[in-house]
C-alpha cells in the first residue's frame, strides 16, 4: 500500500498512490507544513529548561528556583513528551548516527567497569545517578530538533545560560589582589571549568552577532560577548586561555560562514575587554604556561606528574580501568606515595586534570577509544552538515554548524586540562551537532531555513498523521 499526502481529498485517500507522488517539491512541502511549526512547542521549552539547569546551573544561581526542582521537572517532562511526540523527524531511529552509537557503547562499557572499580559505590552513583541521565538527555536534545531554527533556539539558550552565569559570578564574587586576584569557588563549576564554559559560548555569541536581523539582537549578542570575556578574565584560567586561543585561531582562519568583518568585530570586542580588564597578575599567570619552574611540571600534585600516574593507572588496568569516578581513589590507593597514609602523612587524592587521561584511567583503553571516537564523530557530523550548508542559498546553515564546531573545539582543548569527561557541556554540544546534522541530512523529512530570525517561512516536517495508508 502506498502513502498519500494530506493534501489529497478524502476520495483520493481511498485510491492507491504511486510512490513518485511522494516526492513533493520543497515549495509544496513548505505550503503544506503548518506555520505553527516555526514556534516553540512544549518539548523544546523543556529541553531549553534542561540546558539552563544542567549546563547553566540557573537553579543554583537563584536558589528560589531550586524549590521547584527544575532540572528533574524539565528533564522528566522532556523525556515523556519526546516519547509520545508524533513528528516523524523526532523519531529516535533518526538519531543512530556514529556519535550516538559510540556514546551508547561508552555507557555500556561504564556499566561493565563498575564491577571491578576500586570504590564500586562511587562508580555506581556516577553511572546510575548521573551519566545514564546525561546519555538519555543527549538523545532527547538531539531528537527534539525539528528544524535548523530549533538548533538556533537551543544554541541561543546555551549562550544565554553562559552569559547569565557570568553576570552572576562577576557581581557576587569579589576579586582583589594577592592570592584573591581571581574568582574562587563558584556555583557548581570551579574557575577553570567556568572558563571553558565561557569559551564554548563565545562562538555562539559571534554567530548571533552576525545572524541577528535586528539591532537589538546584535546588541544583546555583543553584550553577551562582553560579559563572557569579563568573567573569563576574572577566572584566571591558563587552560581556558589556551582554549580561547584555539577557538580564536579557528574563527579567524576557518569560520568561513561569517563575513570577515563580523569575525574581526567579535575578536575586537573580546580583545578589548581582556586587555582592558586583565591585571598584571593575570598576565604574570599566563606567562607561566611554558615555564619549566611552574608547579605543574615540578610538584607531585602538578598536572604533568598526575598525567604520568594516570597513564600508569590505565596501563596497569588496560581493559576496564580503575572504575568510573575512581581516578581520585586511584591516587590515594594505587599511587607510589599512597603508603604514606600508614604513617599518618596526608596524601592528596588528585583529580585527573585531563578528560582523556581521566577516561583512560577509569574505563581502560577501550573506554578511551570510545570517548575519542564519540568526539571525532561529532566533529564529522558538523563537517558534513557544514558542507551541506555550503550548498544552501541561506549561508546561515553553515555559519551555525561552524559556530558549534568552534564551541566543541573550545571544549576539547579546555578538557585537556580539566576533568570534564562526564560534563553536560560536551554532551549538549554533541546533541546540537547531532540535531543539525539530522535536519540537514533529511531534506524529505524536514528541511528548513533559519526562518524565525529572518522572517521567512521554512520547510518543516510533516506529522505522521499528515500521511495515511490507502
Amino acid at each position: 500500500m502506498n502513502l498519500s499526502p494530506l493534501s489529497a481529498s478524502p476520495a483520493q485517500l481511498c485510491v492507491s498512490t504511486p510512490a513518485s507522488a511522494l516526492r513533493v517539491p520543497a515549495e509544496s512541502r513548505a505550503r503544506e507544513a503548518s506555520r505553527s511549526d516555526l514556534k516553540w512547542d512544549l518539548l523544546l521549552v523543556c529541553v531549553a529548561g534542561y540546558v539552563l539547569t544542567a549546563v547553566g546551573r540557573v537553579h543554583q544561581l537563584f536558589p528560589a528556583l531550586g524549590v521547584l526542582r527544575p532540572a528533574m521537572l524539565t528533564g522528566l517532562l522532556a523525556i515523556v513528551l519526546f516519547w509520545f511526540d508524533r513528528y516523524e523527524i523526532r523519531r529516535a531511529r533518526h538519531l543512530f548516527t556514529p556519535p550516538t552509537k559510540f556514546l551508547l557503547a561508552l555507557l555500556c562499557w561504564m556499566m561493565l567497569s563498575v564491577t571491578g572499580a576500586l570504590v564500586p559505590g562511587a562508580s555506581f552513583e556516577l553511572v546510575v545517578d548521573n551519566f545514564l541521565k546525561t546519555v538519555l538527555m543527549y538523545l532527547v536534545v538531539a531528537g527534539s530538533v525539528r528544524t535548523t531554527r530549533d538548533v538556533e533556539r537551543l544554541a541561543m539558550i546555551y549562550l544565554a545560560a553562559a552569559a547569565v552565569y557570568s553576570i552572576v559570578v562577576v557581581t557576587r564574587f569579589e576579586v582583589g589582589i594577592g592570592n584573591d586576584w581571581r574568582l574562587g569557588r563558584l556555583y557548581y563549576y570551579d574557575a577553570n571549568d567556568f572558563a571553558t564554559f565561557a569559551v564554548t559560548a563565545m562562538p555562539i555569541g559571534l554567530y548571533f552577532l552576525h545572524a541577528s536581523r535586528r539591532t537589538l539582537g546584535r546588541a544583546l549578542a555583543a553584550l553577551a560577548l562582553v560579559v563572557l570575556a569579563l568573567a573569563f578574565v576574572r577566572a584566571g584560567s591558563r587552560g581556558g586561555f589556551i582554549a580561547l586561543a584555539a577557538v580564536a585561531g579557528f574563527v579567524v582562519l576557518r569560520y568561513t560562514g561569517v563575513a570577515l568583518r563580523w569575525r574581526m568585530c567579535a575578536a575586537a570586542i573580546v580583545t578589548l575587554v581582556v586587555m582592558g580588564t586583565a591585571s598584571d597578575r593575570y598576565w604574570e599567570q599566563m606567562s607561566t604556561i611554558l615555564s619549566d619552574t611552574d608547579y605543574n611540571r615540578t610538584h607531585e600534585s602538578g598536572r604533568l606528574q598526575i598525567w604520568r600516574r594516570g597513564v600508569g593507572y590505565m596501563l596497569g588496568n588496560p581493559v576496564f580501568g580503575v572504575g568510573p569516578q575512581n581516578f581520585q581513589a586511584a591516587e590515594g590507593m594505587l599511587s607510589a606515595f599512597h603508603d604514606r597514609q600508614r604513617l599518618d602523612i596526608g596524601v592528596r587524592w588528585n583529580a585527573a586534570h585531563n578528560s582523556f587521561i581521566q577516561i583512560g584511567a577509569e574505563l581502560g583503553i577501550p573506554g578511551l577509544v570510545m570517548f575519542v571516537a564519540f568526539i571525532a564523530a561529532s566533529f564529522g557530523l558538523l563537517r558534513r552538515a557544514s558542507r551541506r550548508g555550503a550548498d544552501s542559498v541561506d549561508t546561515r546553515h553553515r555559519a551555525l554548524t561552524q559556530a558549534l564546531m568552534a564551541a566543541l573545539i573550545g571544549f576539547v582543548v579546555g578538557a585537556c586540562f580539566l576533568s570534564l569527561a562526564y560534563s553536560e557541556m560536551l554532551y549538549t554540544l554533541a546533541a546540537l551537532a547531532a540535531g543539525i546534522h539530522k535536519v540537514m541530512m533529511m531534506p524529505d523529512a524536514g528541511a528548513s531555513t533559519v526562518a524565525g530570525a529572518s522572517g521567512i517561512a521554512g520547510v518543516h516536517p510533516l506529522r505522521e498523521s499528515d500521511v495515511v495508508r490507502s
